[in-house]
């Protein structure tokens, strides 16, 4: 990109106006990613239709064919944000997924529409490891978790525009149109990400003596840390069965009211941007706000808050799919909706305060590539294999059935978010006190060579 950006010092990120303005962007372009991942859910049936393919087929283009790209190149991208500038990474990879976005919309056949979301997982993969080890170094722990669960609501921005738009283009311009528009303002985005914010100094707002900065770290090595700390173990194992259950709803219940419930495009849309976008936003909004304000008491509460929600609302949520009105489906809807995202915010803030700064953008690509493999790749996959599976004997019932099996994955879920609590207090104390030895033997180091 060119050289002419208005320059930005570096004491500029620990401003605290900088700070939410930085995470105003951030959050700005986690919405655009999701905007263009989430908008094929609206589309799903007359993509479908057009293209003649099956359950499984479009269970594969909204999962594997995504995830596995996405999942995959997160990590290498991940480790040059950890050497090189996080900010320009995210700026280059939004214009990407948009530039591939747009070529959805000019797919002739199955196989070249699959190739785009190639595209658009490969660009994708680049914005949110950066972004949450930016967020780690603009905010102290104590305020992470509602910074993260700020970030978080680009998932739910992401799909209020993604259903509500694209439920009405769908119907009135179609599909191939509601790609070309929601990929262009992500030009503009990356714009905004390049001259509108600056690179914060690593480790910035850590508890930890100041020294020296610390290199990065081998890949293997990062790796060994998140496989040796239980608390970091679980979070994983936690996040991506979330994820797992997570996207099989979001990516399929369109389908679902507008099969057994007869729903239309427009209608299925608005209900889903509100119950997704602004009841989803709302639940993620209160679990960092939440988490932060419980670890007050006690740091483990940070994360049980996760595992209550995941289990109390699967009543509720297996209801959904037993009553044939459509707008008590909907409604009961709500609750699930609201705690569904409980997890995300106190797991993406204990993530980056649970390993050293510059592990922090692989961390959280290691992170995301297991709830991606395992969340977007297989989650929506299996509801689609499920789906042909129960269709000789429930007919247009069959996506129900599927879902409603989905629904008991959660007390999974809420097993690891348990566990990951019981460890935790142990881990962020091993932590911090490795991390004072390795900044004393950077200092002592460097004072050597200064000397010498």
């Amino acid at each position: 990109m060119p050289s002419m950006r208005i320059p930005l010092s570096e004491h500029l990120s620990q401003k605290p106006w900088y700070r939410w303005y930085a995470l105003g962007v951030l959050t700005i372009v986690f919405a655009n990613s999701h905007v263009d991942r989430q908008i094929m859910a609206i589309l799903l049936e007359p993509i479908a239709q057009e293209l003649g393919a099956s359950d499984t087929q479009m269970g594969f283009l909204i999962g594997l064919t995504f995830a596995i790209f996405y999942a995959t190149l997160g990590m290498p991208i991940a480790m040059l944000a950890d050497r090189t500038n996080r900010r320009n990474v995210i700026a280059i990879s939004t214009a990407f997924f948009s530039t591939m976005t747009i070529l959805c919309g000019y797919a002739a056949n199955f196989w070249q529409l699959a190739l785009a979301r190639i595209g658009v997982g490969i660009g994708e993969a680049g914005t949110s490891p950066p972004s949450h080890s930016l967020i780690s170094d603009l905010f102290p722990v104590s305020l992470r978790a509602t910074a993260m669960g700020i970030f978080g609501l680009g998932v739910n921005i992401g799909i209020l525009i993604a259903f509500m738009g694209g439920g009405w283009m769908a119907e009135n311009l179609g599909w191939r149109t509601a790609f070309v528009v929601v990929g262009v303002p992500g030009f503009l985005i990356a714009a905004l990400v390049y001259w509108g914010t600056t690179e914060p100094k690593r480790g910035a707002t850590d508890p930890v003596r100041a020294g020296p900065p610390p290199e990065a770290v081998p890949f293997k090595k990062v790796v060994g840390h998140m496989w040796r700390v239980l608390s970091i173990r679980h979070l994983v194992i936690g996040q991506s069965v979330s994820a797992f259950v997570g996207f099989g709803f979001v990516l399929w219940m369109p389908a679902f009211l507008m099969r057994s419930h007869d729903l239309s495009g427009v209608q299925v849309g608005f209900a889903m941007a509100i119950l997704v976008g602004i009841v989803g936003g709302l639940g993620s909004l209160t679990s960092g706000w939440l988490s932060d304000r419980l670890a007050q008491r006690d740091e483990r509460w940070r994360i049980w808050i996760a595992a209550i929600a995941k289990v109390i609302y699967i009543p509720i949520l297996a209801m959904v799919f037993i009553v044939e009105q459509a707008w008590l489906a909907v409604a009961l809807y709500i609750i699930p909706s609201f705690l569904s995202n409980f997890p995300m915010a106190p797991t993406f803030a204990l993530m980056q305060s649970l390993v050293k700064p510059r592990m922090r953008a692989l961390a959280a690509a290691i992170l995301l590539f297991s709830i991606n493999m395992i969340g977007m790749g297989l989650g929506p996959q299996l509801v689609g294999i499920l789906s042909d599976l129960f269709r000789a004997e429930y007919g247009r019932d069959s996506l129900r059935m599927a879902l409603l099996c989905l629904t008991f994955v959660n007390l999974w879920c809420g097993y690891h978010f348990y566990k990951a609590g019981t460890t935790l207090r142990e881990d962020q104390a091993a932590l911090f006190k490795e991390e004072q030895e390795d900044a004393d033997q950077r200092e002592a180091a460097y004072r050597a060579k200064a000397t010498s």
